[in-house]
């Protein structure tokens, strides 16, 4: 199946062998000037000229703009306690693949040019000139971390790598070194409004055809409405749910959820796109720039409240960035959160019962929940404390019979990132995404020897889209993960449903 070695899991995680540059031939495509340009990036692939003065430029400008950064490039003191946490090292065992050792590859710039020690006495502070072999090596290994931030939970100064990694990526932008796969999605965003690049009569499409579905299934009319003004929900969600399994499944879930409720809701096709890779490429301006799109469907459409649908990094820059980037929200209505995550408005309708529920329809599954980092380590779902773990599982609780958590040591804030996340979702890094997977199926093969677990669910489009491809590498199956929401979808009984069924059966009973 693959050209390189998948790693043999273990009951319990494996320490590996520190390896020098075992990953160093891993790295992503490079922008193109097509992919470059739209977002604001010089270049064609090739370091542009002055690349080393604008190198510099660029990080003694984001040393002065964001405080945190200073702070993480002083205050490590190589303590070793983030050695064994990166589930890239735990896969790899690439000695750079240590959030330490990753952090160095600009720690090491940073203190070459901007600290007097540095300036002076490099060799004695391990600072380094930087050269065009320094810029490869931190285009490669700062495309191997997927910004989970599991690091920083175990790190006693709070150092985070994810930052760190996102201000390297963005001036490796600056200078020629974009990556394609993340700068091609968000030019796609910013020209139609999604990642997939999917036009308003392709969403309109979708869209009919799930209504068709669903009413053919159920026997019921749940509309999937498209740029509906008035609505009262206007709901945000990864494209993915518009087209793949088992995300199109969550999708027809919030749309049962939403019919059940009685809500007025729509999706706009000028902002259709929940996630914002830039996040992933660490730049405020392409981040701030899909967020306004949002605002501006919100306003066009004169909705009252923002839903987003299941998707981890979506919800991180939702719930942490949103009011800045895009605020105020003022116009919408108060008494709702702004934005709100989907399975918050679900488990109030629980909460007031005012969903139907049959719980056995998910007996032929057992359950276990996949905690996805960018809500685990950076947001909440409720208003609470804790609210993004208990809530995903008291819902998957309401409508399942048969569900087991993994490990302790795997999950909450201490849950192992799926290995796609970051950015890296693309095949150029297969290698890197199926090594890195290597903890949480440790964890997903243990749950399901000891508890008979057959299925795992998640609400990130990239946690699904990711296990769905690394899944079969570990001897399992690609349909064994699944939307929370495709849960839901499963076990709720709409007003009317199998009323023509019955009245079928009356007639034949009485002919």
């Amino acid at each position: 199946m693959a050209d390189f070695e998948i790693p043999e899991t273990h009951e319990f995680p494996v320490i590996p062998t520190v390896m020098e540059g075992v990953m160093s031939h891993s790295a992503p495509f490079l922008a193109k000037e097509q992919f470059q340009a739209p977002l604001g990036f010089p270049g064609n692939g090739e370091l542009i000229e002055g690349w080393k003065e604008t190198f510099l430029e660029k990080l003694g400008e984001m040393l002065g703009k964001y405080r945190s950064l200073q702070v993480f490039m002083d205050i490590c003191v190589k303590c070793g306690a983030c050695t064994d946490k990166c589930h890239y090292f735990l896969g790899t065992g690439d000695a750079k693949n240590m959030p330490v050792a990753r952090q160095d590859l600009l720690r090491k710039v940073y203190r070459r040019y901007f600290t007097f020690a540095g300036k002076h006495f490099p060799k004695l502070v391990g600072a380094v000139d930087l050269t065009e072999e320094i810029i490869d090596e931190m285009y490669s290994y700062y495309h191997q971390c997927s910004e989970c931030r599991r690091c920083s939970v175990f790190c006693p100064y709070g150092i985070d790598t994810a930052e760190v990694t996102m201000a390297a990526r963005d001036i490796l932008a600056h200078v020629g070194k974009g990556q394609k796969y993340s700068n091609e999605i968000i030019g796609k965003v910013h020209k139609i409004g999604n990642n997939l690049g999917l036009p308003e009569p392709a969403l309109a499409d979708t869209l009919e055809g799930l209504e068709e579905e669903v009413e053919e299934d159920t026997g019921v009319k749940v509309r999937y409405p498209l740029d509906e003004k008035g609505a009262d929900i206007l709901l945000v969600t990864p494209s993915a749910d518009f087209f793949a399994e088992p995300h199109v499944d969550g999708l027809i879930g919030y749309g049962k959820v939403f019919h059940a409720a009685g809500v007025s809701w729509t999706v706009s096709s000028k902002a259709s796109e929940a996630a914002n890779f830039g996040l992933f490429i660490g730049n405020y301006e392409n981040m701030r720039e899909i967020s306004l799109r949002i605002r501006e469907a919100a306003k066009e459409l004169g909705v009252k409240r923002i839903i987003f649908g299941e998707c981890g990094h979506a919800w991180r820059v939702a719930y942490s960035f949103l009011n800045t980037l895009a605020g105020p929200w003022d116009f919408l209505d108060p008494n709702y959160p702004v934005p709100q995550h989907i399975l918050d408005f679900t488990s109030d309708c629980l909460d007031r019962g005012i969903l139907n529920i049959d719980k056995s329809e998910n007996d032929w599954m057992t359950l276990t929940f996949h905690d996805s980092c960018n809500v685990a380590r950076a947001s909440r779902i409720g208003s609470y404390p804790g609210s993004q773990f208990e809530i995903p599982r008291k819902v998957i609780k309401a409508v399942c019979n048969n569900f087991h958590d993994m490990a302790p040591e795997t999950i909450h804030d201490s849950t192992f990132c799926c290995g796609g996340g970051g950015g890296l979702l693309t095949d150029d890094l297969i290698e890197l995404r199926i090594k890195g997977a290597l903890p949480r199926m440790e964890a997903l093969k243990n749950v399901i020897e000891d508890k008979g677990v057959t299925h795992m669910a998640a609400i990130c489009a990239i946690c699904k889209s990711q296990f769905t491809k690394v899944l079969p590498y570990y001897g399992m199956t690609m349909d064994q993960i699944v939307s929370v929401h495709q849960l839901v979808s499963s076990a709720i009984i709409l007003e009317g449903q199998g009323d023509e069924d019955e009245a079928e059966a009356d007639t034949e009973e009485a002919a």
